[in-house]
């Protein structure tokens, strides 16, 4: 477990879910609560996903009332942004998007791991095709430069 880690002084802070540490009933663990205008997610972050047997129908219906549509668009436009940028664990990229107003509103960012260069961008559109808007996204983002920033490092 992280905290262990970080009991132990092998980190001088570390960044965790809100959410498992109160799970876990360690709220008082928690210093300060980042939100998404300091800090960016990765995208996709905080949504759950459910993976179902195919052809489980029947399982299907007894899931369908957990799924929020406003958040399956949101993650939509972000994944989008991700997969066309070539996203990975090891790249310092982030996208948020929320709902306003029945419009998505997403935020992104591409930077080099030492924060030297970065490229952001953020626009709002429409929540019927939320993977158009990750991709307007990303292009966005390309022409400010991340795509040097990405072929930096490897991506």
């Amino acid at each position: 477990m992280r905290i262990k880690i970080l009991d132990a002084g092998e980190y001088d802070a570390i960044i965790l879910a809100a959410a498992g540490l109160i799970r876990l009933g360690l709220e008082n663990r928690i210093k300060s609560v980042l939100t998404a205008e300091q800090s960016l997610p990765a995208p996709g972050q905080g949504a759950l996903g459910i993976e179902l047997i195919d052809g489980a129908a029947d399982m299907a219906d007894v899931v369908a009332p957990l799924n929020d549509p406003d958040t399956a668009h949101c993650v939509r436009a972000e994944r989008a942004v991700s997969r066309a940028l070539a996203g990975s664990c090891e790249v310092p990229l982030g996208a948020y998007a929320e709902m306003r107003d029945g419009s998505i509103y997403l935020r992104g960012f591409v930077a080099s791991p030492d924060g030297t260069r970065m490229a952001h961008a953020e626009l709002t559109g429409s929540a019927t095709d939320p993977e158009a808007l990750g991709l307007q996204l990303a292009a966005e983002l390309r022409r400010q430069g991340a795509a040097e920033i990405l072929a930096a490092l490897g991506s």
